[in-house]
């Protein structure tokens, strides 16, 4: 019994690295060494690329004409590319009403289902234009309500890299990759994305993270990776349910 959870534990232990404001004007001098970092360890981390980028505060960094080679670059070297928003602008307040409750502005939220639709058409043609494949899909800010979902649907996308719980699990015809910190926390126990925003560190930041990934490499998982951990038996549904409430209480003490 006792070797039966080690097992189960070893199994369902692992993290995939979430790079989060993949755009063409962003901190090109960090990505570059994160990049530098990646190739050594021959980590796989899943990249949120925007489509459309029109968020201003991304818009002051430099620009790289040739962004687009970059991601067919990154995806030659088994990297994934998610869709993350289309502009990355906000123009919504969620109230908490959010579907994973989470709060604050958001680019999606309140919006029908033909402008979300729309949206996410818009973005997916942009990468079948740069000859970019796309499985996978998480909102700017977590916010996302029915019309979303069912948006992805409608377009293609069956997986969300968002999400409460300790193990990749699937919920209205989705799946779910849950993604539970802002910072490297590596857990005893689950399969979880981590949420890394680049754009705004300092070179201490990211010497941080570089020994976090350094010491706990044997651990990160690539996207594929983890989608074979999905699953949906009893035990995993049960794991996942008595732990929904406290990751939510951690998320709204950050």
């Amino acid at each position: 019994m006792i070797n039966t959870i080690k097992k189960f534990i070893s199994k369902n232990t692992g993290m995939l690295i979430r790079l989060d404001d993949i755009a063409d004007n962003m901190n090109w001098h960090l990505m570059d060494k994160c990049e530098t970092l990646f190739d050594s360890l021959n980590v796989k981390p899943l990249l949120g690329v925007i489509p459309n980028n029109c968020d201003q505060e991304l818009k002051a960094y430099e620009k790289k004409n040739d962004f687009w080679n970059r991601v067919r670059n990154w995806q030659t070297k088994g990297w994934e590319i998610s869709m993350h928003g289309f502009s990355h602008v906000y123009d919504t307040e969620t109230k908490k009403k959010d579907y994973f409750g989470y709060g604050g502005k958001s680019e999606f939220f309140g919006h029908d289902y033909e402008t979300q639709l729309k949206k996410i058409n818009q973005g997916l043609k942009k990468f079948r234009e740069e000859r970019i494949k796309v499985r996978s899909f998480f909102a700017p800010n977590h916010t996302y309500d029915q019309n979303t979902l069912r948006a992805l649907k409608a377009s293609g996308i069956k997986n969300i890299i968002d999400g409460y719980g300790l193990v990749p699990y699937s919920e209205n015809d989705l799946n779910f990759i849950p993604q539970l910190f802002y910072k490297e926390i590596m857990l005893p126990f689950g399969i979880q994305s981590t949420q890394i925003h680049l754009n705004y560190w300092k070179e201490e930041q990211f010497l941080v993270f570089k020994n976090f990934v350094i010491e706990n490499s044997t651990k990160v998982i690539s996207f594929d990776e983890a989608l074979k951990r999905l699953k949906n038996n009893y035990f995993s549904k049960i794991i996942n349910f008595s732990t929904k409430g406290a990751l939510k209480g951690i998320r709204y003490l950050r």
